[in-house]
């Protein structure tokens, strides 16, 4: 019998799936945390729900070759959202090698087109799935793309607010500490 997973510990989660990758790594009070250091983390980002909305009709299995390619792909993302557009060779080079791994194939089925995706193999799904969003974010609004305001930080999200100016990546966590702090500047001067 499996063991369940355990809950997964990330204080942000539930960001688009390339976002949500990004967010395998974060900084607390007891220090920096990557999710993805075992692959009993990977199970855990695996069954989270960005993952299992883009690969709905697949089984992925968390194993050594599926974390090794989703390790690849967050270093790719990060070099993405440290540079801005547009991108140099090498930037862009490191996404478009893990977007290689896989195809969409479209076609016409008995009354509608139908859209495979397919990889060179299953290990592949999740970082090509995770690739193919970026891209579909930066097609969309690359500027809601936004690291958290607080420099303390690692977090990023997709600011999907109305006017577009969400700074922090919870309210409740840094966003509450920013407005602690200048609350504390403000009345210590006093």
């Amino acid at each position: 019998m499996s063991r369940p997973l355990e809950a997964d510990p990330r204080p942000l989660t539930g960001e688009p799936l390339a976002i949500d990758l990004l967010n395998t790594r974060w900084i607390d009070a007891a220090g920096p945390h990557d999710l993805l250091d075992s692959v009993e983390g990977l199970a855990i980002w695996l069954d989270g729900a960005p993952v299992r909305e883009a690969l709905s009709d697949h089984t992925v299995t968390a194993d050594a070759a599926t974390l090794g390619h989703l390790l690849r792909t967050r270093a790719a993302l990060d070099a993405l959202v440290a540079a801005p557009a547009p991108y140099e060779p090498e930037v862009r080079g490191a996404l478009n090698a893990v977007l290689a791994h896989g195809r969409v194939r479209r076609a016409l089925g008995p009354d509608t087109p139908v859209t495979t995706v397919e990889w060179d193999e299953p290990s592949w799904a999740p970082a090509w799935a995770a690739a193919d969003n970026w891209l579909r974010l930066l097609a969309d609004r690359p500027d809601r793309i936004r690291p958290c305001a607080n420099p303390r930080c690692i977090l990023h999200f997709y600011d999907v607010s109305k006017n577009g100016t969400r700074r922090w990546c919870s309210m409740s966590g840094c966003g509450n500490r920013a407005k602690a702090l200048r609350h504390y500047a403000r009345h210590s001067q006093d």
